[in-house]
């Protein structure tokens, strides 16, 4: 494994708060927090402001301004979700949606116009979007460290609360950061699956918080995978409505129930899958290749015109990015139970507002803004409240958890990308990929040019795949994303939720989701 550079050049640094991550949870915390009054420090894998699934493409978000609204949008996603979205969560993240991207707006965020001349709040840039997100944040004061990921999470044993974070800078270097109330926007996990924008979001952040007690929610709603041309790492979906599918002899797949990712995936496990664009006109292509244009660059790369010329699909695992599960949150301060501890966007669970479907697109954005901007606020008030400045934090003793990259890569794509056992799932299928993925974290890390971060990710990795299907294989019952061959049924109108703790022993408790009675009585669940 390759040591870290000399201790010459280490970094420590004191804050109110600490923000882990760079891109729009992130950033929103750090700006929140920074208005607020507290001192700010930003640590990001990558480059602030590039990173991340946000900055690669277009963000829609969820704008809804009219509160008569509401209740049509909480219908839907319950529905769909299984029942387990909580309507006073989504009514919260639409009404603070709409005030952060109207403060958006007055920083100067140059939205772009409908037909009318009227704003359109709802679209975001991605590469303009967080290039502007890093422009206030500094000009709020905050501190940021580029390429400088984080290791792990400092616990004071004493008070039992997260004082501070450490990691390692790109030249090897080793920072830490000591501060009052630290904030977890790593992102989810995409298992290095390849979408696009995806390669940082290991679950780093995920297994620091586990580490020092934070549990997780909606982990078997972890197996959202994304639609794209095989050899692209765009899985935008919005073309792909339009859509005909073949096999390699050229004989149609028939779409059932007009769900093409379910009916694409049964074939892919055994066989290719093609596709082309010819359901869509002269006018729908035009509009598609002016919105999308980033998806079509692969197809003019490859000399493939995809409205007229078949082209080989596949599904890229996108995990926790585009599913559901993460970090269970406490109340709407974003608290995770620990002391000093909140998170953020994907890092957090997004079960209250989108269930146990994806939260890809729209959900997703207004999540990682809202949640930003709660977790920022109330980590600095948490930092507020103690008494005097936090104590300059030293890394814990003992070894961190890691595990031999190129081990959990090959588990990882055999056990955790597979359709045949993440999609369409079985408990015996899970069971023996659990095995491998337990094994796995437990081997001994080879000699050679590892090193430490990649070492980590690796195990992180390993863990939120743990963490997904221990919970699916408690859940006995197909509810939403969570598919199971041998318990094809749902459990209907008795929806619970399930919260996962620990790290090299993993427990599961189960409760009610809020006000679930009244749903019933309304007749609401399936």
């Amino acid at each position: 494994m390759t040591a870290p550079h000399g201790s010459t050049q280490d970094i420590s640094l004191r804050a109110d708060v600490l923000v882990l991550g760079g891109g729009p949870a992130a950033t929103w915390a750090a700006l929140s927090a920074a208005r607020a009054g507290a001192a700010v420090v930003l640590a990001d894998k990558g480059y602030c402001g590039t990173s991340g699934a946000a900055a690669a493409s277009n963000n829609n978000v969820w704008y809804v301004k009219d509160p008569a609204e509401y209740e049509r949008h909480f219908t839907e996603r319950f529905r769909s979700g299984g029942g387990l979205s909580e309507r006073g969560w989504t009514e919260a993240v639409l009404e603070r949606a709409v005030r952060q991207l109207h403060l958006l707006g007055e920083l100067g965020y140059p939205f772009p116009r409908k037909e009318d001349g009227t704003l359109n709040h709802a679209t975001l840039r991605g590469p303009d979007y967080m290039r502007f997100m890093r422009q206030q944040i500094r000009r709020a004061g905050v501190a940021i460290l580029d390429h400088s990921p984080m290791l792990g999470l400092i616990l004071d044993d004493v008070e039992g609360r997260v004082t501070g974070a450490h990691g390692v800078t790109r030249d090897g270097a080793r920072w830490r950061v000591a501060a009052g109330a630290t904030v977890v926007a790593t992102g989810g996990c995409a298992f290095l699956g390849g979408a696009l924008g995806t390669n940082v979001c290991t679950g780093d952040g995920h297994l620091a918080a586990g580490e020092v007690g934070a549990s997780f929610s909606g982990m078997e709603f972890s197996n959202q995978y994304g639609l794209g041309a095989a050899f692209s790492s765009v899985t935008k979906g919005l073309p792909f409505i339009w859509a005909s599918y073949s096999r390699q002899d050229g004989s149609e797949i028939a779409v059932e129930d007009d769900d093409a990712f379910v009916s694409v995936a049964r074939v892919l496990v055994d066989e290719p899958v093609f596709a082309v664009f010819d359901r869509a006109s002269g006018d729908v292509e035009r509009w598609l290749r002016s919105g999308q244009s980033n998806a079509f660059l692969p197809y003019d790369r490859m000399g493939i015109d995809p409205f007229r010329e078949r082209f080989p699909v596949g599904l890229r695992l996108e995990g926790t990015v585009r599913g559901t599960g993460g970090i269970h949150l406490t109340g709407q301060d974003c608290a995770t139970g620990v002391p000093g501890l909140y998170a953020a966007g994907d890092a957090a669970s997004r079960e209250p507002i989108v269930g146990g479907r994806t939260g890809g697109g729209s959900p997703n954005a207004a999540w990682a803004i809202v949640t930003g901007a709660w977790a920022g606020e109330a980590a600095g008030r948490f930092a507020t409240s103690l008494n005097g400045a936090p104590p300059l934090s030293v890394p814990p003793p003992g070894t961190l958890r890691i595990a031999d990259p190129v081990v959990a890569r090959d588990v990882l794509v055999r056990e955790v990308w597979s359709l045949r056992t993440n999609l369409f799932r079985s408990e015996a299928g899970l069971l023996s990929a659990q095995q491998a993925l337990d094994a796995a974290s437990r081997a001994p890390v080879a000699e050679g040019p590892t090193t430490l971060l990649q070492a980590r990710s690796a195990h992180a990795m390993l863990y939120v795949a743990r963490l997904a299907y221990t919970g699916a294989l408690r859940r006995r019952e197909s509810r939403a994303l969570h598919q199971r061959t041998d318990y094809p049924q749902s459990k209907g109108r008795h929806a619970y939720r399930q919260v996962i703790a620990g790290t090299d022993t993993l427990t599961v408790t189960t409760g009610p989701v809020a006000t679930q009675a009244a749903y019933s009585q309304e007749g609401m669940l399936p």
